[in-house]
């Protein structure tokens, strides 16, 4: 058994016990709704990491094709190549010379355009779960901004200083447990904008946490 990586399903149970607790303190809340949006995030998360972490071997294949047939191609070009009968000006030579210079880089470009291919659209998927994962960031965030821990006593509020110390505690664990997902997409997909994207929904919900944890402390002084 190896802990040097996030297990999916180890993610994905922790959430439903988030759950469980949060339904079990407060039946029928939305903060109960919103963390079961997060578990089925989560769970789509497993299988769309997984799908990311596999070569898609058809394109592969299909890109190594084509690139070994643009270089047969260019290769059988200039094997074929025989200068112009006559004398050979250097203007001549020139012109030759910057298009094989161009046809260089075409191909190369194209080559490089197949060899990326893959990793693009792994990337494009990732993007767009890590959006899912930031939308539910600030979901969870506006739950806790309506709390306030100056307003803790029954007659004014509904919640008492213990309830909303740990209603508050919960959107924590919930805003961890997002950035937790957010790292599954890159554990086994090593490019540089996912992980940038994944560093950054991190960063957000750590601010964010930073932000509950300052209210915990209003509350937990009050009790």
């Amino acid at each position: 058994m190896t802990y040097l990586a996030l297990d999916a399903a180890e993610i994905v149970g922790t959430i439903e016990r988030l759950r469980g607790r949060i339904e079990e303190r407060f039946p029928g809340s939305g903060l109960g709704r919103v963390c079961g949006q997060l578990l089925e995030i989560a769970r789509n998360a497993r299988e769309r990491a997984v799908w990311i972490a596999k070569p898609i071997l058809p394109l592969r294949i299909a890109s190594a094709a084509l690139a070994v047939v643009i270089i047969a191609g260019l290769s059988l070009m200039v094997i074929r190549l025989r200068p112009p009968p006559g004398q050979f000006e250097l203007g001549q030579f020139i012109q030759v010379l910057e298009a094989g210079i161009n046809d260089v880089v075409l191909v190369g470009a194209a080559i490089f355009f197949l060899v990326t291919l893959e990793s693009r659209i792994k990337r494009r998927r990732a993007l767009r779960a890590l959006r899912e994962l930031r939308s539910i960031a600030h979901i969870i965030d506006m739950h806790q901004l309506t709390k306030d821990p100056e307003r803790t006593n029954p007659a004014e509020s509904e919640l008492t200083a213990p309830e909303l110390a740990r209603y508050l505690d919960y959107c924590s664990e919930m805003l961890s447990l997002t950035g937790k997902i957010a790292a599954l997409y890159v554990q086994d997909f090593e490019d540089g904008v996912a992980v940038q994207a994944v560093n950054e929904i991190e960063d957000l919900t750590t601010g964010l946490s930073r932000k509950i944890w300052q209210k915990l402390t209003i509350v937990a002084g009050q009790t």
